[in-house]
């Protein structure tokens, strides 16, 4: 496994981006989208590095993104919409970087980062969406693929666990369970990993 940060083109300047990469051979491409950019999110939060190292150890490579204005991203914060075209961006530069054929691409995104990704999806071919804790009482999500993982702590006080039950139950989906785990999975890192390696049905990977 190897790690690298670069500055990527972005639609208002650079993007700090940080990469794993298992080495040959990959079996896919993932990105990953941290929570919200005024609250304290980034491509350094806990649980984005925790989904990125369990990628990687499955055989993608696996990219997380500083959104526009965090970090040493340029721009400013802009309540989705620019977020989106950052995660444009960023799936443009990973697809370049890796452009093995029939490579899958995964987007996966944590609280706000799973309503960018889930308006993301809308505009570039994803095999598949995950979407960890979605917050979907603060933000109008779109209709997702019928493919979509949704994984959520039982105990979320941030993002209650009923109103992400309502809104997946629209389009039929189930809400993968991680029991006792808050919002931000403390202390439920472990039990995040296991799940995540469960419902997104992650093989070992040798390389």
């Amino acid at each position: 496994m190897t790690k690298y940060r670069l500055k990527i083109p972005g639609p208002c300047g650079p993007l700090e981006t940080v990469g794993l990469d298992p080495m040959e051979p990959r079996i896919g491409l993932a990105l990953i989208a941290h929570p919200h950019s005024l609250y304290g999110g980034s491509l350094d939060n806990k649980v984005v590095e925790t989904l990125a190292k369990t990628l990687t150890e499955h055989g993608y490579v696996a990219v997380r993104l500083n959104f526009r204005g965090v970090g040493e991203s340029a721009g400013e914060f802009d309540g989705g919409n620019g977020e989106v075209a950052d995660i444009l961006s960023a799936a443009k530069f990973i697809k370049e970087k890796y452009p093995q054929p029939g490579l899958p691409l995964i987007l996966v995104g944590f609280s706000f980062g799973a309503f960018v990704q889930s308006k993301a999806c809308q505009a570039i071919k994803a095999d598949k969406l995950i979407l960890i804790a979605p917050a979907v009482n603060m933000f109008d999500f779109p209709v997702v693929p019928a493919n979509t993982v949704i994984i959520h702590g039982s105990k979320d006080l941030l993002v209650p666990l009923e109103e992400v039950k309502a809104w997946a139950g629209k389009s039929g989906l189930p809400v993968n369970l991680v029991e006792g785990a808050d919002h931000f999975f403390n202390q439920s890192l472990d039990s995040l990993r296991q799940i995540f390696i469960q419902t997104c049905q992650l093989s070992p990977f040798t390389a």
